[in-house]
């Protein structure tokens, strides 16, 4: 597994709103249920001294880190505060954010990863749908019933691409050792490149999928760094020119980052692209 597993002591920041909540009854549920510690307190301004979903609620991270010794968050504050929520959270010497957050204004993004990288602090997302650990730990939203423990792993901009492409894999019988999202906006804390290097350290990771969209060149640079055996697929074949998609980090500009031209460019690095979801785990199996 990479950046966490079942020992890591978890926060989440945004923990009395309605997603913060349900989530942390998500993620300990999980946790329970392979012996780890999960959720371990909440931090909401000014609602501290209450309780979220069975975990005491504090005014701030650096309350709830002094209270609790946790090393990572997950993050459910509004768009307009996440930036500022990163930088509390590097400040108090969290190793990891797990930004879950959409609709953070892409300044903010900029100057939070910035300020968290420069203190050793991770950022995964934002607008991402978190992380999952098979057998270790669930910190995000992915549906974990889908998942099980294996020697692949999988990196996505896409939240629902992941889930499909997981499910794929479990009904092959071929198991995650760790799957990240790293979100579908323009500026995100770790890359395909970023992961991918966590990935070539991890010895029960013996092969990667890329799951990419058109937009940006994050696929062609993670894959051509790879240490691992990778397996691309890449959404958005038949989008219309110069339109734009859900995921803000999905523009087509200057006749680059179509998802075509991707594929094209990543089969000449001799790359195997599935041009189905259906045929990834059919891939993999030829390389592990």
């Amino acid at each position: 597994m990479i950046y966490a597993d079942k020992n890591t002591r978890v926060i989440v920041q945004g923990a009395t709103g309605n997603q913060g909540s349900f989530h942390i009854g998500r993620m300990n549920q999980y946790a329970q249920s392979v012996g780890g510690c999960g959720v371990v307190a909440g931090v909401t301004p000014g609602k501290g001294g209450q309780e979220s979903a069975g975990v005491p609620v504090y005014n701030s991270v650096q309350e709830a880190v002094d209270a609790h010794d946790v090393s990572a968050s997950v993050m459910f504050v509004p768009g307009v505060a996440a930036g500022d929520s990163i930088m509390e959270a590097a400040d108090a010497g969290l190793e990891l954010v797990v930004a879950i957050t959409e609709h953070i204004p892409v300044h903010d993004v900029m100057k939070a990863c910035s300020y968290a990288a420069m203190r050793d602090c991770t950022v995964i997302g934002p607008n991402c749908p978190g992380l999952l650990c098979p057998g270790e730990i669930s910190m995000g939203i992915m549906p974990s019933h889908l998942y099980t423990r294996g020697p692949v792993g999988v990196i996505s901009r896409s939240g629902t691409l992941t889930y499909e492409v997981v499910h794929e894999l479990t009904r092959a019988g071929i198991g995650q050792s760790s799957v990240v999202g790293i979100g579908g906006d323009p500026v995100i804390g770790q890359t395909f490149a970023d992961v991918l290097e966590q990935f070539s350290e991890d010895s029960q990771t013996k092969a990667v999928v890329l799951l990419g969209e058109l937009g940006g060149n994050l696929e062609e640079e993670g894959a051509r760094m790879a240490d691992l055996p990778v397996v691309v697929f890449i959404a958005g074949t038949t989008a219309p020119p110069e339109k734009r998609m859900g995921h803000a980090g999905a523009i087509v500009s200057g006749g680059e980052g179509d998802a075509n031209s991707k594929i094209k460019r990543l089969k000449s690095l001799g790359i195997p692209v599935a041009s189905r979801l259906s045929e990834i785990p059919g891939l993999i199996k030829e390389m592990v």
